[in-house]
């Protein structure tokens, strides 16, 4: 049959391990004006943190931080993430951001809300989902 493996969790559904591990990897550059960008989708919110120029300092996502499945695509571990990031963004001493939200994902409203509560000063909010203009050629009618 084999053995029974017994999982703890904490209280606050984020596995603490995962979350401690994360922490300790911070780098050793200094900030103080970001670029957020938040892209939602029916299954995971991802969320990373670049420079002026870009390039991506610090990155993290729902699946990232211990949830599982279905729990990964909803809103609550979606603030997690962003309550996450503002964390690891003032220990790197980022003040300014600039929010770019992509996706049509559950955790978007959520994830802007909590990461906007850590009071960063915020320039603007920018949506940036893709949107086809006219798609693609609609299949041939059918004869019957």
């Amino acid at each position: 049959m084999g053995k029974k493996r017994i999982i703890k969790k904490g209280a606050s559904g984020v596995d603490q391990a995962l979350k401690a591990r994360a922490l300790g990897r911070l780098p050793k550059k200094k900030l103080s004006f970001g670029i957020l960008t938040i892209f939602s989708t029916y299954n995971n919110t991802l969320i990373s943190l670049a420079d002026e120029k870009g390039d991506v300092v610090l990155s993290s996502s729902a699946g990232a931080l211990g949830f599982r499945g279905t729990r990964k695509s909803t809103p609550y571990a979606a603030s997690k993430v962003a309550e996450f990031m503002g964390e690891r963004a003032k220990m790197i001493g980022v003040s300014e951001v600039e929010i770019k939200v992509k996706g049509i994902g559950a955790g978007r409203e959520s994830a802007l809300r909590a990461f906007a509560s850590k009071g960063f000063d915020i320039k603007f909010i920018k949506d940036i989902t893709p949107t086809p203009h006219n798609g693609p050629k609609p299949p041939k009618v059918r004869r019957v």
